[in-house]
């Protein structure tokens, strides 16, 4: 006879839930004067990656967080995606490391480590995946480790991109713990999919979409790379200006030295090719204390042309996308097309943050002039110098080698 639902060989199978009602009670209205603090709220949120808190529970906590404003704190980001991470599927780091330090190119004040550039998401330009495309190009000099998704808030997402991509769409669902050192032993680029190294997020989902606000969850994503403890430089974008120094002060807690978190004035999580970009950037003092820098951009900075958002906001589905993407990295577009100048902008930065343009020679490979600019510009950066490496990584052909390896080692690997 077939055992009930709830019979006890089922029961024990589930994880026990915790209740957190006391916390929820000291969270609402002031957590502030009842002293909660980031530890508990990130054990808290620990307890949804292991499907331990209730779905109502779940709820209140992420409503609670919302409304209180303590959702955007640095220390709670800070601590809450470390918990994020802890529960993600485990990477054999020394293993990556191994594979990724004997392809490591130092260059400059870049160590040879990976980096990452990514956004937050929800700024309502739907401008081209600029993030994902010039970490594609950036990959020509650095060793890159994307983290990503599917659109949540746009109608193309990081994910969505690359796996429209002709003829051989990127096959993002099999890099995994088990196979990531095989793609980096093919390419200088991995792309990490959410869903693959943040399996416990599936038990959040349908709360999230019922919700109908933005949660937590939508600020940790850009901090909870899997592969963190890796990672020797990153570049984030935020949708609003008032995230900028939280997310500074996230990243400086979290022990990163190199880092640039950018915002356009539009409320743009890139930096801008309409205007100025408001940038906080990790600077480490002599004596090892990380200090955070705000200073402003401009295209004219990068030695580019400023271009309203509406050149740059196709709003199309991720194949056409994806033919744009080819088109920039097969080097189809002119020199001075809005979307490229402002893929070569973010790609620029990215240069400058991992340090390789303070490179004072260069010998990027065949196409390379090895006439280094060495004019600096806001937060002392040599932005145009970061230009004309990306212009180079097209050229050349080698973000497209990069490209083409990537995706080819990712059709090879076991479903």
């Amino acid at each position: 006879m077939p055992e009930a639902p709830n019979s006890i060989s089922q029961q024990l199978d589930q994880p026990a839930i915790v209740d957190i009602r006391q916390l929820l009670q000291r969270l609402w209205p002031d957590p502030e004067k009842s002293r909660v603090t980031a530890t508990e709220i990130a054990d808290a949120l620990a307890l949804i990656f292991t499907n331990q808190l209730s779905p109502v529970q779940t709820g209140s906590l992420l409503t609670a967080l919302h409304f209180t404003g303590w959702d955007r704190r640095a220390d709670v980001l800070a601590q809450a995606s470390a918990a994020m991470r802890a529960h993600s599927a485990p990477i054999d780091i020394p293993a990556v490391q191994q594979v990724i330090s004997s392809k490591a190119r130092p260059e400059g004040l870049y160590n040879g480590g990976l980096v990452d550039i990514v956004g937050t998401g929800g700024d309502s330009h739907n401008t081209f995946n600029i993030s994902t495309t010039s970490s594609i190009l950036a990959s020509s000099l650095l060793l890159l480790a994307k983290h990503g998704n599917r659109a949540s808030t746009s109608k193309s997402g990081s994910a969505d991109l690359l796996m429209s991509m002709e003829p051989h769409p990127a096959q993002l669902s099999r890099i995994n713990p088990r196979t990531i050192s095989a793609v980096y032993a093919a390419s200088n680029y991995a792309f990490l999919f959410a869903p693959v190294f943040h399996p416990g997020m599936r038990f959040v989902a349908p709360i999230r979409k019922e919700l109908g606000w933005r949660t937590i969850f939508n600020l940790l994503g850009p901090l909870s790379n899997p592969i963190h403890d890796a990672i020797e430089a990153r570049m984030l974008g935020v949708a609003r200006d008032d995230l900028g120094p939280v997310f500074a002060e996230a990243l400086r807690l979290l022990g990163n030295t190199k880092g640039l978190i950018v915002c356009g004035r539009e409320q743009l999580d890139e930096i801008s090719c309409a205007g100025e970009t408001l940038c906080w950037q990790l600077v480490p003092r002599a004596d090892g204390v990380v200090e955070v820098e705000h200073f402003l951009l401009s295209p004219a900075d990068f030695g580019l042309s400023a271009h309203p958002l509406s050149t740059v906001s196709p709003g199309k589905e991720p194949h056409e996308n994806a033919k744009i993407l080819e088109k920039i990295l097969r080097g189809e577009l002119p020199d001075d097309d809005p979307i490229l100048e402002f893929v070569l902008m973010n790609t620029a930065a990215l240069f400058v943050v991992a340090g390789v343009c303070e490179a004072d020679s260069s010998s990027m490979g065949p196409g390379d002039d090895g006439q280094v600019i060495k004019e600096r510009g806001p937060g002392n950066g040599r932005w145009k110098e970061g230009v004309r490496r990306a212009r180079w990584a097209i050229k050349s052909g080698e973000a497209w080698r990069q490209w083409s390896a990537f995706a080819k080692v990712t059709n090879e690997l076991s479903p």
